[in-house]
């Protein structure tokens, strides 16, 4: 199954929601509220999802799209799904260490890597 989002692709692979960014920049507030919907909206609507954000081709995320990845793990858990998060380049790597983000997030190199350890 894959649903299309103006922001986002949404693969299901085996018991997974693989999550995939259109944008290469996640910096408006706009497009970032518009992703927040979407993935809040596929969280409340699958209880004990398992969702991995792949961030395959992102080179850019501002503070507050860090702040609506925490929202969205408080979400996930609070549905008793998991979140993962794959394929983050280094820079952006990067700030996840400096905020310490790094500790918060269930981060892995690949995708596949990510989705064999839900």
């Amino acid at each position: 199954m894959e649903a299309n989002q103006p922001h986002l692709t949404i693969l299901q692979q085996d018991e997974v929601n693989v999550v995939r960014f259109a944008d290469r920049k996640i910096l408006e507030e706009l497009s970032i509220r518009e992703i927040e919907e979407e993935l809040f909206g596929l969280v409340k609507s699958t209880p004990e999802i398992h969702l991995l954000l792949s961030f395959s081709g992102v080179e850019h995320l501002s503070s507050a799209a860090l702040g609506m990845l925490i929202n969205l793990q408080k979400e996930v858990h609070k549905q008793q799904g998991q979140l993962k998060l794959s394929d983050i380049n280094p820079q952006i790597f990067e700030v996840f260490k400096i905020t310490r983000l790094n500790r918060h997030f269930d981060i892995h190199q690949t995708a596949d890597e990510a989705i064999r350890k839900f």
